[in-house]
């Protein structure tokens, strides 16, 4: 099940362990395109198995001098999505993730996930351990194969390929769940700051937005205007979906109408706090195919990271999000739609010129996390939004972003792709 390539970009360093007497290869890894340093490589989309031969390796954790490893090239698929948001207060963690992994184990008894994996964030709940809350809602039986991320959920799914892959299981249950609405969110937000220089000033998440779109004003390369349209389109797509938090048919101009929160942003320019949670269940095709579901492909989904000093990084830009986009394939095809995880109006901007996206792509046509914002869950909901698109024939092919930390430091790109069953 495991494979040699000969394209080396394609082995996760975190997955490529030396054998006992090895010696640690620790020259400088080059960056993807010669110019950018300090970006963590991540699986991209898989090469055909044509293209790879099987490796020799004894262990899936080691490697040989010389060689290189990475996970079978199994095409997997997502079967089924469900969410429960709303507004604060929700209730605990336990109910979110039991009402969201009812709505795909209670709709489809026949499905049994052989691994669980979650996502959380126990700073969110403000105890140790707090995910096991979330694994209660599963029950004690049978037993399952259980991880979980101390990130949004669509690291989750990232975790979950990597099981099926290497051959340890043939379909996964994903889930991730947030309680913000007790403690201040902007603030716990401030610990994913550089430990040293940053976090002991507790500088909040809306400030840090706030610096990031007054250095786009001040550059000409946003105006506030596109900042409320990017607003006022959230709100009246988000009059179609049931979860949405905010919703209404609002103009630009009631939008810029309004008083300023913090210089520049208002507060329709922030996402809300929401509570709530998000799952999936994934399999190879062929068992989709022996379920009988309609699915959607995962046809490449990759992750990079900028460095968290602020400073060395061009916070109008999304390097990480472009990379990351690149190597999961997206520019393979035509973007129908993209539903993109940003938090404030002018990073759906920044996130949209990253990726080269053009008026042939509908953009978070869900109204995005603008309309409702569940902390640890809204990027594997990104990800859903996308394949109830598909699924339901308004696209064929599309994208899904997730971020994590102080303005989209780390990034997430999903590419997804009709059925042969659709």
């Amino acid at each position: 099940g495991f494979v040699e390539l000969r394209d080396v970009r394609n082995v996760h360093p975190a997955r490529v362990q030396p054998r006992s007497g090895d010696l640690l290869d620790t020259r400088e890894r080059p960056s993807f395109d010669g110019t950018e340093r300090g970006m963590a490589p991540a699986i991209a989309a898989m090469p055909p198995v044509s293209e790879v031969k099987q490796c020799d390796c004894t262990s899936p954790t080691t490697v040989s001098p010389g060689r290189s490893c990475t996970i079978a090239a199994t095409r997997l698929a997502i079967v089924q999505v469900g969410n429960a948001s709303g507004g604060p207060p929700a209730n605990c963690q336990r109910e979110t993730t039991s009402c969201s992994t009812s709505l795909i184990v209670g709709s489809w008894p026949r499905i049994t996930a052989v691994f669980t994996c979650s996502g959380s964030c126990d700073y969110l709940q403000g105890a140790a351990f707090a995910f096991v809350a979330g694994v209660d809602a599963l029950g004690a039986v049978p037993p399952i194969k259980e991880s979980h991320v101390e990130m949004d959920a669509a690291w989750a799914l990232y975790e979950s390929m990597l099981k099926i892959r290497m051959g340890h299981a043939d379909s996964a249950l994903i889930y991730g769940f947030g309680k913000s609405s007790p403690g201040e969110l902007p603030i716990v937000l401030s610990q994913q700051l550089d430990p040293y220089y940053l976090a002991p000033l507790w500088v909040d998440s809306i400030s840090l937005a706030a610096m990031q779109a007054r250095i786009m004003l001040d550059r000409g390369l946003i105006t506030e205007r596109d900042m409320a349209e990017v607003v006022s389109r959230s709100r009246r797509n988000a009059m179609n979906n049931p979860h949405a938090q905010l919703s209404g048919d609002i103009s630009p101009d009631d939008v810029l109408a309004e008083e300023t929160y913090l210089s520049p942003l208002r507060k329709a320019d922030c996402c809300p706090v929401s509570d709530g949670a998000s799952a999936m269940i994934i399999a190879t095709v062929e068992q989709a195919k022996a379920w009988g579901l309609p699915y959607v492909i995962i046809s490449g989904i990759d992750h990079c990271i900028e460095t968290h000093n602020l400073g060395m990084r061009d916070l109008t830009d999304s390097v990480s999000t472009r990379i990351a986009a690149n190597r999961a394939g997206m520019n393979a095809g035509k973007v129908d739609v993209a539903e993109l995880y940003a938090p404030f109006s002018h990073q759906e901007i920044i996130l949209t010129r990253a990726l080269g996206l053009d008026a042939g792509t509908s953009v978070n046509p869900s109204g995005g996390v603008l309309a409702g914002n569940l902390m640890m869950a809204s990027g594997l909901s990104r990800i859903g939004e996308v394949f109830n698109r598909i699924v339901k024939g308004e696209a064929r092919r599309g994208i899904a972003h997730a971020t994590s930390g102080p303005c989209l430091q780390h990034n997430l790109v999903t590419v997804l792709e009709q059925g042969e069953n659709a």
